[in-house]
């Protein structure tokens, strides 16, 4: 599942648009202006990351829900902007600091499903050796940035990571992702406005599914749309169907074009709807109907894919049963070899501070022994 960019044409980039780009529409035919031309095999590629996605999702909802993890924050409608992001990127150069809703977009980067798992279950195949709350990827060879549960904890290191790019005179470009309760912080302010007055190579990327937990988009801010605060830092902002995959892919693909290329930073704005709750704590029937999450689910970005592939003659039943068998079967395989690493061990918590562990350190690792032993 590693990522691989392929140049997907010049499609029209206008900040501050009334609408979103969109390119392909819910019943799977081209709408835009434009038809980009993009390879068969990429179309089927992009498919392939979104039914994974989709698939890690609902498998993490049933280990959260058997108990074998503590919480989960389901992306469903996500996956359209985290799977067209990461395609458009070029993993292990550029970098990405995600937020916590953003573990399929790890996995269309590259990232092992082993290690994913590992994460959630907090065992010894963890890259992060446990330290982490579940839903916080993180790869140092991918370049993925450990996510946070802070909201906008990730978009100030990201802008310095860009700028350490740019003193590094490097082609890598940041992308850091958020919601859109994210824009309402300090940190994000602060961070946009950094990175406008460095040029730093980033691209701001919101995955707006319209709540902020439980408050509604037009409650929590007074833009019209998170693209318009761009304005204020002096950064193009542009507005992107967050649930077409296709031109999420070919969007972002321009953005970090134009950002290698040294046209400074911008941000933009995938329109996407979380169908699932919050969290595994929230319960989003107190304050969104049943009705409007149904409406949302006409633009879901599997369905209309499938139906775009279908038109094109490029997919087929067969073919869809034996994806989905192959995803299932990789995952059990993930899932098993991450439980058999055994769960990771209290020490390691002392471990990678210092070179060489000092006596303090021994010390306090040793009392840390002591209480788990019930001395």
């Amino acid at each position: 599942m590693q990522a691989a960019g392929t140049d997907a044409g010049a499609i029209e980039l206008e900040p501050f648009a009334d609408a979103p780009i969109s390119l392909i529409d819910t019943d799977g035919q081209w709408c835009g202006q434009t038809q980009p031309q993009i390879e068969p095999d990429t179309l089927i590629t992009l498919y392939r990351k979104l039914v994974a996605a989709r698939a890690l999702d609902e498998r993490l909802g049933v280990l959260q829900r058997s108990g074998r993890i503590s919480f989960v924050a389901p992306a469903a409608g996500h996956e359209g902007a985290q799977v067209g992001i990461a395609h458009a990127m070029r993993a292990g150069h550029d970098w990405l600091f995600p937020y916590y809703r953003d573990s399929a977009m790890a996995l269309a980067l590259g990232m092992q499903p082993r290690e994913l798992f590992a994460q959630h279950l907090a065992t010894r195949a963890d890259p992060a050796k446990a330290r982490q709350m579940p839903c916080h990827p993180g790869s140092r060879d991918l370049h993925i940035f450990t996510a946070v549960s802070s909201i906008a904890g990730q978009v100030p290191p990201a802008v310095g990571m860009a700028m350490a790019a740019q003193l590094r005179a490097s082609d890598e470009v940041t992308v850091t992702t958020f919601g859109d309760g994210a824009t309402s912080e300090g940190d994000w302010y602060a961070a946009l406005n950094m990175a406008a007055a460095r040029r730093a190579p980033m691209l701001f990327a919101c995955e707006n599914n319209r709540y902020a937990i439980s408050v509604p988009f037009a409650t929590q801010t007074a833009s019209p749309s998170v693209c318009d605060k761009a304005r204020a830092c002096g950064l193009p902002g542009y507005r992107v169907d967050g649930m077409d995959v296709v031109s999420v892919y070919c969007a972002t693909q321009a953005l970090l074009q134009r950002i290698r290329a040294g046209d400074g930073p911008a941000l933009v704005e995938f329109d996407v709807y979380r169908y699932g709750p919050h969290s595994s704590a929230d319960d989003d029937s107190v304050y969104r109907s049943r009705e409007e999450v149904e409406a949302a689910k006409k633009r879901d970005p599997i369905d209309r894919m499938r139906r775009f592939l279908d038109r094109q003659g490029l997919w087929d039943d067969d073919k869809e049963e034996r994806l989905k068998a192959d995803i299932k079967s990789e995952f059990d395989a993930a899932i098993k070899q991450a439980e058999a690493a055994g769960k990771q061990v209290p020490d390691a918590l002392f471990d990678d501070v210092y070179a060489e562990r000092p006596w303090h350190l021994s010390q306090q690792a040793a009392i840390v022994a002591g209480e788990l032993a019930g001395e």
